[in-house]
């Protein structure tokens, strides 16, 4: 039996699984934290001596490997239009794994510059304009950077007929072209601009954090994790139809989500960026232990909580023992409570609305978003899901459709639900270039397990 082995160094946990590389089948998996304070391939050596005690082959096996690492790929967006290219610009960045750490909208400034460099974005997506629109803010931001020597990686993917032009601007600042994120208004093509970031990631950012001092660390990456994770999402809705994800960090919750749009979705608006069939966003204020307190908060706005001190004392002490586990089944229920949240509202934000407005016409519902309602299976990933039991789960699973309806949410409303209990979504996105056929049989072993629908 042939193997690969999956690596994803997260940034507190490294995760390996060992795979059989002809059927996908899972022969071993192993954990260890994450070892940044050191050189990251402690942990990983950590990990391959855990696996070659369930199988020697992990000896020849080939290995690939996903990084969020040290804070991940941070990323900055600078565009025209707050609502069209620079929205667009943010999705692109989103999709691609990284993190959005500032969006400049309107062009770029040497003081806009200067607050920028401050949230030190490890690549700067620059966007704007039609294709043979308006090339103005685009040419200025290129001048800008160029001007005050801007040294990190510019992914270029605005107006395709100026990009020539920013090339020229940019001289010796690293940079790539990409095809135009918007080549027309109401379109939306972030592959071209996806595959160029993550050109740059593995180019630039992954050396640059200083990581590790082995060469065989830059070999084995080949991109951040939560692009690699929305990949695997890819392959699962191959094999399930309409997927969506939600995965419950210590910090943020990530929801991805693959569906077939229906061609009204496509188009909700001719003067908006159109809804995308892969999409990802990341709610940095909704998470288990840093960001609790905006947890209890959110809650509290939307209903799904009672206005209660005992909880915000809860959260308090969560975010200031990150390493806390519960250890009484009050505690549990704490945690479970907020795990719900995080899911329901996360869900809520990464899917649209439905509402029911009077205008001259009359009664008229209007939608904005991505609907969600036919989602065929939603998977749920994070330690509160995988470590508290099928039970659990499928409550806190469960809960993202509580008054929905009512509300207009256009959530998941009748998926089967499960976990990714042994964590191979990034595993599945590794392999799925690579071997389609083993991502697909591993990617076999998520299923609705934890309930039958809600």
């Amino acid at each position: 039996m042939s193997l690969v082995v999956a690596v994803d160094f997260g940034s507190t946990f490294t995760k390996a699984v060992a795979v059989d590389s002809a059927s996908g089948a899972l022969v071993a998996r192993a954990e260890s934290p994450t070892t940044v304070g050191t050189d990251v391939m402690d942990g990983w050596r950590a990990c391959r001596a855990a696996l070659l005690e369930v199988d020697r082959g992990v000896e020849t096996a080939e290995v690939l490997a996903c990084s969020s690492a040290g804070g991940g790929l941070r990323i900055g967006v600078v565009g025209n239009e707050e609502l069209v290219t620079a929205e667009a610009g943010k999705r692109v960045a989103l999709s691609s794994g990284g993190r959005v750490v500032a969006v400049v909208s309107g062009g770029l400034t040497r003081s806009s510059l200067q607050e920028l460099r401050k949230d030190r974005p490890d690549v700067l997506l620059l966007v704007g304009g039609t294709d043979g629109g308006n090339s103005a803010v685009l040419l200025q931001a290129a001048r800008t950077l160029a001007t005050y020597k801007w040294r990190r990686p510019v992914v270029v993917a605005g107006n395709v007929e100026a990009q020539p032009e920013v090339a020229a601007i940019l001289g010796d600042v690293p940079h790539v072209l990409a095809a135009n994120v918007v080549p027309e208004i109401g379109v939306f093509a972030p592959g071209g601009a996806r595959a160029a970031i993550r050109e740059m990631f593995l180019a630039h950012v992954i050396g640059g954090k200083g990581l590790s001092r082995d060469p065989a660390f830059a070999r084995m990456v080949r991109a951040a994790t939560p692009d690699v994770v929305l990949r695997g999402v890819e392959v699962l809705a191959g094999l399930h139809g309409d997927v969506a994800v939600v995965d419950i960090g210590g910090a943020t919750t990530d929801v991805h989500s693959v569906i077939e749009l229906d061609p009204e979705d496509a188009n909700l608006g001719r003067e908006v960026v159109a809804t995308h069939p892969v999409t990802r966003t990341v709610e940095g204020d909704l998470g288990m232990r840093w960001s609790a307190a905006p947890v209890v908060a959110a809650g509290i706005e939307s209903g799904l909580l009672p206005d209660d001190d005992v909880l915000r004392v809860a959260a308090a002490r969560r975010h200031q023992e990150p390493a806390y586990l519960p250890d009484s089944a009050r505690e549990t229920q704490f945690d479970e409570a907020l795990a719900s949240v995080a899911a329901t509202v996360a869900l809520r934000r990464h899917a649209g609305r439905q509402r029911i407005v009077f205008g001259p016409g009359g009664r008229v519902i209007e939608r904005s978003g991505k609907d969600l309602r036919e989602v065929d299976l939603l998977v749920g990933s994070g330690g509160v899901l995988r470590h508290n039991g099928p039970d659990v789960a499928a409550r806190i699973l469960g809960s993202v459709a509580t008054n929905a309806q009512a509300e207009g949410w256009l959530v998941p409303e009748h998926a089967q639900i499960c976990v990714d209990q042994d964590y191979v979504l990034a595993a599945v996105g590794l392999l799925a270039d690579a071997n389609p056929a083993a991502a697909q049989g591993l990617a076999a072993h998520i299923h609705g397990t934890v309930g039958a629908g809600h």
